[in-house]
């Protein structure tokens, strides 16, 4: 495992360590989820804009969608 070093705030470090203590975490493991949720969220972003910038993915008119699907009931 590789060490890395931050600078934090003050206050960000504050609000990180009550984050561990009522998590009854370290402030490394809570660092660490954060990241990793992070770069979820960021693989997950990074995807939707690929996928909406693909010329071969349709562009679907959301009114056209909308009473096809009341269309249905």
């Amino acid at each position: 495992m590789t060490q890395i070093t931050a600078r934090l705030p003050d206050q960000l470090v504050r609000t990180l360590d009550e984050a561990a203590r009522n998590l009854r975490r370290t402030r490394a493991d809570v660092v660490r989820q954060a990241i990793e949720h992070y770069l979820e969220d960021y693989e997950d972003l990074t995807r939707a804009v690929e996928r909406l910038r693909d010329p071969a993915d349709p562009v679907l008119d959301w009114e056209q969608v909308k009473r096809d699907l009341l269309r249905q009931d």
